[in-house]
């Protein structure tokens, strides 16, 4: 027990506990991966090949998505389906386009010929992996590629398996993909990280996947950089006595029938409330047509708190920092503001996470396993650089030389003390 959750030990009650732990769940991918990097690394288009055959059994010469072949995936497209997803990505750009007008280059005279600021850079090739998954989940591409468009990345580049709903190569190139190739799981990571015959090396990559997907990224963090790394999908729910149990539940179930790994989970203050959901849950179950891995998910990761208090409550769900954290209290925006550990916040019992999953503007590609404890989501600052800079006229010099040289005779770097000595005038400092 960690000293966060030993702090709480005693002002909450477990309903139901999960019976298995998800990070620990993933432990035996790491060297199946750490080999799929080495052999892409070394053997390229090759390599990448032979993976997409044994892993996707597609047989693939070429793994560029043709122009062609991408205007016809968008013809194709059942045209509610094209209006739905172009209604997504306006969302998802307005939002995005507000947040970039909030990172704001910066110049600023500190002392008298002192000048410091930073420029804001976009990342030059970002790649986002796009997940084919159990279903054809049609937001993806757009909350990955989007807003590398509006951040203005010179090249967005996007991978997605061999095998996914043609409907998903039609929502990277309505998302403005530049290029699109359909090479899946940890070879697309590996090669996007070191580049093949076919496909550029990425500065960046972005997106969720599944556990070889996450920790190929983990492992080619620092050759390049990655949004995060995201583990199965959460939802939690804070919930005081006011929290309808039928709602709580479909809505947990509605997360959960995105894969078997799914956490899901309520934190009240209500024990009625905490009993009546799992009643709710187990009753809805019996009508849901995706209960092979809602009920899997539910069964083996699903959780029901009740603590003493609101202010239990709280703590306890600080310490979850779920990805999806919806709020569903008598006053839930001043519940609202006490929460600070979460991905996304849902405020209020109108605001469902399926809203932001699919189509509302915020994007839905979030902090996972507790990472919500000290980052946020993917967002358009995702793609860009805040880069320092500086530049100094003989009265700033004078202003900060002295104690630069002082500073650097002090930790016995003379090299350092004759570099800042040099710009003074008079040369009371100069290199004797």
């Amino acid at each position: 027990m960690t000293s966060r959750l030993a702090a709480l030990k005693d002002r909450f009650t477990q309903i139901k506990k999960p019976t298995r732990d998800a990070v620990s769940d993933t432990a035996s991918v790491e060297k199946t991966v750490k080999e799929i990097i080495a052999n892409v690394r070394e053997r390229g288009d090759a390599a990448v090949r032979e993976y997409s055959a044994a892993f996707d059994k597609v047989e693939l010469e070429r793994f560029e998505v043709s122009e062609e072949e991408r205007l016809k995936t968008v013809a194709e497209l059942d045209p509610q389906t094209r209006e739905d997803t172009e209604f997504a990505i306006a969302n998802v750009r307005a939002f995005a386009e507000a947040q970039l007008k909030t990172i704001l280059p910066l110049e600023i005279e500190t002392l008298p010929g002192l000048h410091l600021g930073h420029r804001v850079i976009p990342i030059e090739i970002v790649g986002c992996y796009v997940p084919g998954g159990r279903y054809p989940l049609l937001s993806a591409p757009v909350m990955t590629i989007v807003p590398a468009k509006v951040a203005g990345c010179d090249q967005v580049i996007a991978c997605l398996p061999p095998n996914a709903h043609p409907a998903m190569i039609a929502g990277c190139h309505l998302s403005g993909a530049d290029r699109i190739f359909r090479v899946g799981g940890a070879q697309a990571i590996a090669a996007m990280a070191s580049g093949t015959e076919s496909i550029p090396a990425v500065d960046k990559i972005v997106g969720p996947g599944n556990a070889f997907v996450n920790e190929a990224k983990r492992q080619v963090f620092g050759q390049v950089g990655i949004d995060q790394l995201a583990g199965p999908s959460e939802i939690f729910i804070v919930a005081d006595e006011t929290g309808n149990a039928a709602m709580i539940a479909t809505d947990l179930l509605a997360q959960a029938e995105h894969d078997v790994r799914t956490r899901v989970g309520l934190i009240t203050t209500d024990r009625q409330l905490a009993e009546a959901t799992l009643v709710e849950v187990e009753k809805q179950l019996q009508g849901l047509s995706t209960a092979d891995v809602a009920s899997v998910a539910w069964k083996d990761y699903g959780e029901i708190t009740v603590c003493e208090d609101e202010a239990a409550m709280i703590a306890y769900s600080d310490y979850i920092a779920a990805e999806h954290l919806q709020v569903h209290t008598r006053d839930p925006q001043a519940t609202a503001k006490k929460l600070r550990n979460y991905g996304s916040l849902f405020i209020g019992e109108l605001a469902s996470v399926v809203y932001s999953d699919k189509c509302c503007g915020t994007n839905h590609t979030l902090p996972t396993m507790a990472a919500g404890r000290y980052t946020g989501g993917l967002w358009v600052g995702s793609y860009v650089k805040t880069c320092t800079h500086q530049w100094l006229d003989e009265r700033g010099v004078a202003a900060v030389a002295p104690a630069a040289v002082r500073q650097s005779a002090t930790e016995r770097l003379e090299g350092h003390r004759r570099a800042a000595a040099l710009r003074l005038s008079p040369r009371q400092f100069a290199a004797e």
